[in-house]
């Protein structure tokens, strides 16, 4: 009898323990605001590489560049085209509108030849630039694949660029106590090696792994110093 009296009331205060202090602090990693392999779409030889790896590129900087001779003669020569062609559409109008003197048919043909070649011109300028391996945002390289010289293959990864001006802790919470955190609730976060910055709850997974009962959680926060380097182990706290 007592026996069980005794378990009764020790499940009792077990049911009392507070779920904040069952769950925290959580571990996890600390990972990069954006982290990208870069690549081209097109084959060719690496002629010029204009950043190395630690180097920090803006948006818009181009890192690299394929060999392009053949892509430059052939806007040189769309361009020529379009250039005769919207001669002949210009001429072709304005006789049109003042003499009467050419047809709707031969109208209508100056317009489209035009059009026509504005299009391919267009074409080959976009193939130009496609030789050209362009940052899609600022942040810094930190691996070149490949050197110039070398062969590249369509979509073959060149460049990893990675952006650490903010940077997210990534770890895993017991399903039964996520309800306890909501987002951008204020957390803090203590980084391998000493560091401890604040950050906001961006995420939480809706669903539990039914294997290990924990659901995903991921906080934001700020590292514009570039005092956190990605990849530390850290831990969550809430404020």
């Amino acid at each position: 009898m007592f026996k069980y009296l005794f378990l009764a009331a020790a499940l009792g205060l077990a049911g009392l323990t507070p779920l904040h202090a069952q769950t925290l602090p959580i571990t996890g990693i600390t990972e990069p605001y954006l982290d990208v392999t870069l690549g081209l779409a097109d084959a060719g030889i690496i002629r010029n590489q204009y950043f190395k790896e630690g180097d920090r590129v803006k948006q818009g900087d181009v890192i690299l560049e394929l060999d392009k001779n053949l892509e430059k003669l052939e806007v040189q020569r769309r361009k020529a085209i379009m250039d005769q062609d919207k001669m002949i559409h210009d001429s072709t109008r304005e006789l049109s509108e003042t003499t009467k003197s050419v047809s709707q048919e031969d109208l209508i043909k100056a317009e489209s030849d035009y059009e026509v070649a504005t299009a391919d011109y267009q074409i080959a300028v976009q193939q130009l630039a496609d030789r050209q391996l362009v940052a899609p945002f600022s942040g810094a390289i930190t691996e070149v694949l490949l050197k110039p010289g070398a062969a590249v293959a369509p979509y073959q990864p060149l460049v990893r660029l990675v952006d650490v001006s903010r940077c997210y802790f990534v770890g895993h919470i017991d399903g039964t106590a996520a309800s306890q955190f909501r987002l951008d609730q204020p957390v803090k976060i203590a980084v391998e090696g000493g560091q401890t910055v604040e950050g906001k709850v961006c995420y939480i997974s809706p669903v539990v792994d039914a294997a290990s009962g924990l659901a995903r959680i991921k906080v934001i926060f700020d590292n514009q110093g570039g005092e956190i380097r990605p990849g530390l182990a850290a831990r969550l706290t809430a404020e």
